[in-house]
């Protein structure tokens, strides 16, 4: 834990105090300031909603194979998975406001146990569409990214976007740590086995979320880190009522409907499309399901690197013209896939992995600073907003795929599609208008009429 807080900290710290909101706070030089150890239980938190959030696409073919489900069927699970997790994000960041982080990601983590430990007893498959679809994407929604732009809103002034980039990349972690192991599970030891394994590490993450998350600087006396002043606190009442009055007043500008159509295309070209096809598309072509699955848990491993180093340039460069590289080039990239499937890994699917690895989740850390430049401390809930049409746009792919799949025979046409989609998503963000050149945004309240 020590280096992780090194790495993130960067430089020696010299901000001071116990974690502990019963310690009274006393300042030395050799304690590291509390906004570390919140990022750390983030981070923990987000890696295993990631983890939580691979499971599907490694259990499509075994689910199929024992209850003769097609392959429609089982993404539509994924599907109302991937919509809740988007649609529940922005009521989950306002609910932080009220009840706190803490409550809130422990009840997730909660859900997401129950969610998966319960389908080991399912026989119909609306009981999938119940556990994977309602629980898991309810759970895992409730730590979306939303939960990243609550952290470093709160927490952290200085180094906000790295910030933003690591605890984003704890989603490529997530991936990387389960999904390997998922899916030697699910192909040795059986689906059910790997369902509980999920199961149990989300109730294995509880503890330290309770140690070590903590809602708000002022809890414990200090400013966030960075910081000169202390800032305001929103009310914390309404939660429903606060997340649609910031959706009302998000929705009047250009730059929220920019935003929340690119991150749209986003969703359908990462969450929707390749982790959830990829491995038994690769399969069709003779791989197997673990060189696959193994594939796709490398993309995590240059996620990782891309993504903070996307915070780090988010710091430094305009976030508009990162998006719209993001964007193209990750069109590019897709329209080539279809081309590299093979029985065995050749160079240019390791040259895809690689490159598509560097921008799965890139797009966040500018997304993020975004919404926070145009919305200010109501950005961390019209970032949620932008992750539900994120979210949607994943749920659409998830189904629509398995659709082309089943009536085409193949997943050509939709590698091509989501191709496409990625060069207008590229137009979309370049058009993203600056605060400068666009008031109104910046008139929006801050927190909550009284």
């Amino acid at each position: 834990m020590a280096g992780f807080l090194h790495i993130l900290a960067l430089r020696p710290l010299v901000e001071v105090l116990s974690i502990d909101d019963a310690v009274p706070v006393t300042r030395t030089k050799s304690r590291i300031h509390p906004a570390w150890f919140v990022a750390f239980a983030a981070f923990v938190a987000l890696v295993g909603a990631a983890g939580f959030r691979a499971t599907p696409s490694v259990l499509i073919d075994p689910l199929h194979q024992e209850f003769g489900w097609s392959t429609t069927t089982i993404s539509a699970a994924v599907s109302i998975n991937l919509l809740l997790y988007g649609l529940t994000a922005p009521f989950a960041a306002a609910l932080m406001e009220r009840l706190g982080m803490r409550r809130v990601v422990v009840g997730a983590l909660v859900l997401v146990a129950a969610g998966s430990g319960l389908t080991v007893f399912m026989t119909a498959s609306w009981q999938l569409l119940l556990c994977w679809g309602v629980l898991v994407g309810l759970g895992t929604g409730s730590m979306a990214l939303a939960f990243v732009a609550t952290v470093t809103a709160r927490w952290f002034v200085r180094h906000r976007g790295l910030v933003s980039g690591v605890l984003t990349a704890a989603g490529a972690a997530g991936q990387l740590v389960f999904l390997p192991v998922l899916a030697a599970l699910a192909t040795h030891e059986g689906w059910r086995t790997a369902s509980l394994v999920v199961a149990f590490a989300a109730l294995a993450v509880v503890p330290i979320t309770l140690i070590f998350l903590r809602d708000h600087p002022s809890e414990i006396g200090l400013t966030a880190y960075g910081a000169t002043e202390a800032e305001e606190v929103p009310p914390s009442s309404g939660a429903g009522r606060r997340a649609l009055q910031v959706l009302g007043q998000a929705a009047k500008t250009r730059a929220f409907w920019l935003l929340a159509g690119g991150f749209a295309i986003c969703g359908a070209s990462t969450n929707g499309l390749i982790q959830t096809h990829f491995v038994p598309a690769a399969h069709e072509h003779g791989m197997p399901p673990t060189t696959a699955a193994s594939l796709l848990a490398l993309v995590g491993v240059f996620d990782v690197a891309g993504t903070i180093a996307s915070g780090w340039f988010t710091d430094r460069v305009n976030p508009r013209i990162l998006l719209g590289v993001y964007y193209f080039l990750r069109g590019g990239s897709l329209l080539l896939l279809p081309h590299l499937f093979a029985p065995t890994t050749q160079p240019p699917m390791w040259a895809f992995i690689v490159f598509y690895g560097l921008d799965w989740v890139a797009t966040v850390p500018p997304t993020v600073a975004l919404a926070r430049e145009h919305f200010g401390l109501s950005g961390p809930i019209v970032f949620g907003w932008v992750f539900a049409s994120h979210q949607v746009g994943a749920s659409i792919a998830a189904v629509g795929a398995g659709l082309i799949h089943d009536h085409a025979g193949s997943y050509d046409l939709a590698w091509y599609i989501s191709g496409g989609l990625c060069a207008l998503a590229a137009v979309m963000s370049l058009l993203i208008p600056s605060v400068v050149a666009a008031r109104e945004p910046r008139n929006m309240p801050l927190t909550r009429p009284a």
